[in-house]
């Protein structure tokens, strides 16, 4: 495992090569779910709520996940289009956390996604009024087994309201856990999409 200081690291001038790097160092050594990222957004009241979704692609273009539009996150998203995520490898003993603008991502995408889910998480989606309150169990068990005939014999349509969010970096913060507490922090910067990245060590 390479550390923060290497100076294939000194001589990076864009974060994205180095999340690629790491991304792919965690998916061989992280137990479960590698791409598990916990996702900030805010309420109208302006406070912040906070949730484990999955980071399903990431480029210079932004960190894309996926939900449920009416669902709590949805809503949030709706009133405020920013972000800011973290992704915490145990294994590895290092962090990547980002925040930005968030843009909805094509119904291209969210359609190819979607079709490559498991048959069961499709039934989910669409049987699923996520956040919203739920009698019991057996009401949504009810439900996906009625979905499950009715598309018996047929492809399970992406629901209108599961999309895809994409994330737009302004700050990617890389972090590296150091014996005695001195860690590794490296921050990446920029003003806007065009404007090209800036770097800098932070004190740990």
């Amino acid at each position: 495992m390479k550390a923060l200081i290497d100076s294939d690291f000194t001589e990076q001038t864009e974060p994205f090569p180095l999340f690629e790097t790491w991304f792919e160092e965690a998916k061989k050594t992280e137990l479960n779910d590698p791409d598990a990222m916990a996702l900030a957004t805010t309420d109208s009241n302006g406070l912040p709520d906070v949730r484990m979704v999955l980071l399903k692609a990431a480029s210079p273009e932004g960190f894309v996940f996926y939900s449920n539009a009416e669902s709590a996150k949805g809503r949030e998203l709706a009133g405020n289009m920013k972000a800011a995520a973290v992704l915490h490898w145990k294994s590895l003993r290092r962090q990547i956390r980002f925040r930005g603008p968030v843009e909805p991502a094509t119904y291209a995408e969210a359609d190819a996604y979607f079709e490559s889910r498991a048959r069961q998480s499709r039934l989910g989606a669409l049987a699923s009024q996520q956040s919203r309150p739920l009698e019991s169990r057996a009401v949504l068990e009810a439900a996906v087994a009625a979905l499950d005939v009715t598309y018996a014999n047929q492809s399970i349509p992406r629901p209108p309201y599961w999309v895809g969010y994409r994330i737009k970096p302004l700050a990617i913060e890389f972090w590296e856990d150091g014996a005695f507490r001195l860690h590794n922090r490296i921050v990446f910067r920029r003003d806007g999409f065009d404007a090209p990245w800036t770097k800098e060590r932070l004190y740990p």
